[in-house]
């Protein structure tokens, strides 16, 4: 895959491209009661906070807006990625993981905030009728293993869900890679769902229902209520 930091530019960008032609004021879909103005703010916090959490500081408060959408989110996006640009990627930073974790490192935000972006910048497209076909098929399957490695192991570690008692097998039809959610105890997945990558991803951060009329590829092998029960989980924050 690319280099995550260049990487995370070029989406930064898209994401910046995108803001003045969107109503602020425009629902997003799969986001509850966001308007485009929440999306923009919430990216342009997170990138602020991830920085700081890069330096191993307390970020220092934005205040409430509201802001001029564009200039607001081209300062937060440039603050990210200079800073992660002027860190040693090995260096250790506070991260969503545990504290001694060897993962623990500069280079975990270089991945969390790719992902972050690119979730963000389907969102984003989906409220004005677009989608997310210029990222490559790899870059969507890190989003897919990060959610299975790092984000749903977080959730049950923080007490937000209980462990998955029936797994669930992912496989990306569009890159030779295969996952299986919820397998800690080496309990067999009763369930099977492929999909091309980004597909997989959006169903696992629920902005895509797993359904083959919505989720173009997407074909489903084994007990269906198996997923379901999965995916009613809260396998992302």
């Amino acid at each position: 895959m690319d280099d995550r930091l260049a990487l995370l530019g070029r989406l930064q960008d898209a994401f910046l491209t995108d803001v003045p032609g969107a109503d602020p004021r425009a629902p997003v879909p799969a986001c509850g009661r966001w308007r485009v103005r929440n999306l923009v703010e919430h990216v342009g916090r997170i990138h602020h906070w991830a920085a700081a959490q890069a330096r191993r500081r307390q970020e220092t408060p934005l205040g409430r807006g509201p802001f001029d959408l564009a200039p607001f989110y081209a300062e937060q996006a440039a603050e990210l990625r200079e800073t992660l640009a002027s860190l040693d990627p090995d260096a250790r930073a506070w991260t969503l993981l545990e504290t001694d974790d060897p993962g623990s490192t500069v280079r975990f935000w270089h991945r969390r905030q790719v992902h972050e972006t690119l979730v963000h910048l389907h969102d984003l497209r989906a409220a004005t009728g677009r989608v997310v076909d210029d990222v490559a098929p790899d870059v969507w399957a890190d989003t897919v293993d990060e959610v299975v490695t790092v984000v749903q192991p977080r959730q049950v570690r923080l007490g937000r869900m209980a462990p998955l008692e029936r797994p669930v097998t992912l496989a990306a039809t569009d890159t030779p890679r295969t996952w299986v959610l919820g397998a800690a105890d080496g309990t067999p997945a009763e369930v099977r769902l492929a999909a091309p990558a980004r597909e997989l991803a959006l169903v696992l951060w629920r902005r895509v229902p797993p359904d083959p009329a919505v989720a173009a590829g997407l074909t489903l092998d084994g007990d269906r209520t198996a997923l379901d029960a999965a995916l009613a989980e809260r396998i992302t924050p």
